[in-house]
């Protein structure tokens, strides 16, 4: 079972959902939940994960088995970059799109860390 499905599973099972509550809740399908978790859909996207993460109430870092970014090297971002990432969630984004996202806060947060 890949890593979203795993998690999404666990945390219902903790939070005592079933997968019709949840489906109801979150606006996701009974059945593409249980796709999920039986990892025969492997790429949901951003918008859905979100959704998910939201009614059970845990993070979508969490949901995706990583974190996005490690808090103790957070980087002042600008406007610009905030407005990029509320416009990435209200997207259809999947989860190629985080990881580049990802690789780019890298990035920001090596490049903080090696001002001369």
């Amino acid at each position: 079972m890949p890593m979203v499905g795993k998690r999404l599973k666990k945390v219902r099972l903790e939070k005592g959902y079933s997968l019709s509550r949840l489906a109801e809740e979150s606006g996701v399908s009974k059945s593409y939940l249980s796709y999920l978790e039986r990892g025969l859909r492997t790429n949901p996207s951003l918008q859905v994960l979100t959704k998910i993460a939201q009614t059970l109430g845990c993070t979508l870092e969490y949901l995706l088995g990583e974190l996005i970014m490690d808090q103790k090297k957070l980087v002042d971002v600008d406007d610009e970059l905030v407005t990029v990432i509320k416009n990435a969630f209200n997207e259809d984004l999947h989860k190629v799109d985080l990881e580049e996202f990802r690789e780019y806060i890298k990035f920001l947060n090596w490049k903080a860390t090696n001002k001369s």
